[in-house]
C-alpha cells in the first residue's frame, strides 16, 4: 500500500509503516517482483514502483454498485494473493455461499482461462473477478458467457472504452488484440440444480515483460483509454451491476434476449477461421451463433456446422 501511489517513499518511512527493520524493507521491496511489479531504488529518495496502482477497495466497490442490483449483491470477498478466484468460489459453491457471492484478488498465481490455459496479470494491473449464481436447472445456464460478454461490454462502454468486441465464446477484444476473457465453470447438485460460478479477467495496466509472455496478441484497458488510469474500482462495480442485471432474469429471458447486442459487438461474422479441436483442424470461416450459443461455422467445401465451445479453440485470421 506504502508503494501504490508511484511516488518515492524512503525505507524508514516503509519501515515505520510496516514494523519491520530498513533491511526487511529490501527484502520486501524485492519479494515484489514476483508479483509482476517494478521497483525503482533512488539512494536519496527511496523507492517507487514505476507504475502507480489502484488497490482493490470493498466499500468504493459497494458504493458503485447500481441501487437496482444492490440486494442482489451477495459477500464480497477481496483477497490480496489467492490460487485462483474461481477455485476459490467454486470451494465456496459446494457450501452454503449464497447468490451474488463474489471474489476478487489482487494477484492469482494460478489464474486459469479455457481448455486449462493460464492467465497472466501483474498484482494490480488487472481485474480478477469471480461471481456465484445458483440455477435450478443446468440447461438454463445455454449461452451464458455470451450474455456476461454482453454486460461486460456495457459496462466498460460506460466508462468510455468504445469499440470493444466480442468473440465467441469468451473474449472481449480491442483492435484484434485480447482485452479480456470470460471462464464459466458449473458445480452440480444432487436435486438437479447448478452453481454457476462466472470468472472475469481484464488487462488494466499489462507490463511488457508480461505482454510478452502471453501466446496473443494482447493489450490493456489503458491503452483503450488513451493513457487514463485510476478506475479500477469503478469497473468492478460496473461489471458486478450489469451480471447482476443479467443473472437476476437469465433463467426465464435466456441468451435469445442479449443476442441482438451480442452480434451487433461481434466482429468476427464472415471472416476465415480456423477451428483446432484437439490435433485435428478445420479450415473455414464463421457465420452466426446459434439460439444456444453454438457457433455456426461453414467449412471450405461449404458445409455447414455447429460447434459447442467445450475443447473448442477458434482462430480468426484478421
Amino acid at each position: 500500500e506504502s508503494l501504490a501511489d508511484g511516488r518515492f517513499h524512503s525505507g524508514t518511512e516503509i519501515a515505520q509503516v510496516m514494523g519491520i527493520s530498513r533491511a526487511g524493507v529490501w527484502k520486501h521491496v524485492r519479494r515484489l517482483e514476483n508479483f509482476g511489479l517494478e521497483v525503482v531504488s533512488v539512494p536519496g529518495k527511496g523507492y517507487r514502483l514505476t507504475r502507480p496502482i489502484e488497490l482493490l477497495n470493498a466499500e468504493r466497490i459497494l458504493n458503485g454498485l447500481d441501487a437496482s442490483v444492490r440486494d442482489l449483491m451477495g459477500p464480497l470477498h477481496i483477497e490480496n494473493v489467492l490460487e485462483s478466484t474461481n477455485s476459490t468460489l467454486m470451494q465456496m459453491a459446494s457450501g452454503t455461499a449464497p447468490n451474488g457471492t463474489a471474489v476478487l484478488a489482487e494477484f492469482q498465481k494460478q489464474g486459469r482461462g479455457r481448455i486449462g490455459r493460464s492467465w497472466l496479470s501483474p498484482l494490480g494491473g488487472g481485474i480478477c473477478l469471480s461471481l456465484l449464481w445458483r440455477f435450478q436447472d443446468p440447461r438454463e445456464v445455454a449461452g451464458l458467457s455470451l450474455a456476461v460478454g454482453v454486460g461486460l461490454t456495457r459496462a466498460l462502454e460506460s466508462i468510455g472504452a468504445s469499440d470493444v468486441a466480442l468473440k465467441w465464446p469468451n473474449d472481449l477484444l480491442w483492435r484484434g488484440a485480447k482485452l479480456g476473457g470470460i471462464l464459466i465453470e458449473i458445480v452440480g447438485e444432487a436435486h438437479g440444480s447448478c452453481a454457476v460460478v462466472i470468472g472475469v479477467g481484464l488487462n488494466i495496466d499489462l507490463p511488457t515483460e508480461i505482454e510478452a509472455r502471453i501466446d496473443q496478441s494482447a493489450t490493456d484497458l489503458r491503452r483503450v483509454l488513451g493513457g487514463k488510469t485510476g478506475l479500477r474500482n469503478d469497473i468492478v462495480a460496473g461489471f458486478l451491476s450489469h451480471l447482476l442485471k443479467i443473472l437476476k432474469s437469465y433463467a426465464e429471458e435466456g441468451l435469445p434476449a442479449y443476442l441482438p447486442e451480442w452480434r451487433a459487438t461481434h466482429g468476427d461474422s464472415g471472416k476465415p477461421a480456423t477451428i483446432r479441436i484437439g490435433d485435428a483442424e478445420v479450415v473455414g470461416k464463421v457465420v452466426d451463433v446459434s439460439p444456444e450459443g453454438f457457433l455456426i461455422f461453414e467449412e471450405e467445401g461449404g458445409r455447414r456446422r455447429t460447434f459447442a465451445s467445450g475443447e473448442v479453440r477458434l482462430r480468426v485470421t484478421h
